[in-house]
């Protein structure tokens, strides 16, 4: 039997969900909240993104009822790019779903939509996917698209072995859950960016330096100019089929051991 695959989402404001919105109680409602909170103790500048992306997989499995493993996709240009899981069967049950191109994930990323079904082995809307994660025993599945600015940047995927795993009150707490998790995850994003950004101006800044060194050391062995040396430096790197830095490098590091060896002789 297939349940209703779509439902809307709600975010609470400042983050955070009572019992009259995601019509959860007692337990569960306990968990949702500790869920959320946890998610804004991520510390980003310890964890690696896939590993802050796992961590949000784990709090989704303690959040959402019924769900038994979770994992977390990220897209960019249309294709799956960082993807992690919170069990083996999860991951083989994406790796099915990206391989095939069809499954609930990418329909929830490219719609922007819930999706979700109790019986994933007659489920029509991906008749390839479906039968194939049934015969894993694998039957319902809760897919949250991951929002900023209404784009979508990824999918949550939470998962169970039973049939009917996720009832209403468990949709309207996922996309609860799935509003600070979007913005937990898109932080972390966003952190590893700055991270490689400012790592490859590091790296920029650094090679520009070395070349410099080189270009000087090249002046004052022979007396050319700066484009003079820079086109010897560049004519060694194509003769080499070696990196510029690297030709410029070498050339530093040699003059540095002549000038030990001239002092230490």
């Amino acid at each position: 039997m297939e349940i209703p695959a779509e439902s809307g989402g709600a975010e609470q404001p400042g983050g955070h969900a009572d019992s009259s919105a995601t019509g959860a109680t007692g337990p569960e409602h306990a968990e949702l909240i500790s869920s959320i909170a946890a998610l804004s103790h991520l510390s980003t500048g310890r964890l690696t993104l896939p590993d802050i992306l796992t961590e949000v997989a784990h709090l989704a499995v303690q959040a959402i009822p019924g769900a038994d493993g979770a994992g977390l996709t990220l897209t960019e240009n249309d294709r799956s790019d960082t993807i992690v899981a919170t069990a083996p069967f999860v991951r083989e049950v994406d790796s099915i779903q990206y391989d095939l191109r069809e499954g609930p994930c990418i329909s929830a990323a490219k719609e922007r939509l819930t999706m979700r079904s109790g019986s994933l082995g007659g489920e029509q809307r991906w008749p390839k996917f479906g039968p194939r994660v049934g015969r894993l025993g694998v039957h319902s599945v809760l897919s949250l698209p991951l929002l900023a600015a209404d784009e979508s940047f990824g999918a949550m995927n939470v998962y169970a072995h039973r049939r009917d795993a996720f009832d209403d009150n468990a949709a309207r707490i996922g996309e609860l859950f799935a509003s600070p998790a979007a913005i937990a995850v898109q932080n972390a994003q966003i952190l590893q960016q700055a991270k490689r950004l400012a790592a490859g101006l590091q790296a920029a800044a650094s090679s520009r330096a070395m070349i410099d060194q080189a270009l000087g050391i090249i002046r004052s062995r022979s007396g050319c100019s700066s484009d003079e040396a820079y086109e010897r430096l560049r004519t060694m790197s194509q003769n080499r089929n070696t990196k510029l830095v690297v030709v410029a490098k070498t050339l530093v590091d040699e003059a540095v051991r002549r000038a030990i060896a001239r002092h230490t002789a």
